[in-house]
């Protein structure tokens, strides 16, 4: 096994640098047809899959299934607004890492309360404001990542030489996946307790509202 680790690491700092969010301005302010939604999503958010010449970003069935489950308003006459495709990213977005119940928890007071009410206040401010920090966090995340990459290269020091290298990189992912493991946990802790403070006489974490998200 021969992997160059500084190539690895140069790759996935440049993968970082390439990712972009949606912008505001480039969500239609028409309202669109399911077609039309879908076309668009895999149009702008393709190249944030793992393999973007097979991956999905979202079906039909997707759409329904998110409407079905009060993630998603119902359509007007079959037709989705800005709004709808503002919620649909977040819930790309989240779907990774959330389970349907969560997500679920998490947008419904947003949709309450700025779903279709247009001006400042709309749910195009919240999405401009939350997605405003993605600079920020980017740089944030390659400093910590290169800290990381560092540190995995100093483990392992004894190990024979051919099988150095592939520890060396088990503990890089390892600590990856320990950060991601840590914000996971935070974020369903912080759902939970969202939940409620909200419903108080439902139970958080209920089994049949931790299904993951298609």
């Amino acid at each position: 096994m021969t992997i160059n680790k500084e190539d690895l690491l140069n790759s996935i700092i440049e993968s970082l640098g390439r990712i972009q969010h949606v912008e505001l301005d480039d969500i239609p302010n028409i309202d669109l047809y399911m077609d039309q939604v879908t076309t668009f999503m895999e149009k702008k958010l393709k190249s944030t899959t793992r393999n973007p010449k097979e991956d999905k970003i979202l079906t039909k069935t997707m759409i329904n299934n998110y409407a079905k489950n009060d993630l998603l308003p119902p359509p007007v006459k079959k037709k989705y607004s800005k709004d709808h495709m503002i919620l649909l990213i977040f819930i790309y977005y989240y779907k990774g890492i959330l389970s349907i119940g969560d997500i679920q928890t998490l947008l419904k007071p947003l949709t309450e309360k700025y779903f279709h009410t247009g001006g400042e206040s709309g749910l195009s401010s919240v999405y401009e404001e939350v997605f405003s920090l993605e600079n920020d966090e980017i740089d944030d995340l390659k400093d910590s990542i290169i800290r990381k990459f560092n540190i995995s290269r100093d483990t392992f020091k004894d190990a024979p030489p051919e099988d150095q290298e592939f520890l060396q990189l088990f503990s890089f992912i390892s600590m990856l996946s320990y950060d991601v493991y840590v914000k996971k946990l935070l974020i369903e802790k912080m759902i939970d307790a969202f939940h409620t403070a909200a419903s108080p006489a439902e139970k958080p974490g209920r089994p049949e509202a931790r299904s993951k998200t298609p």
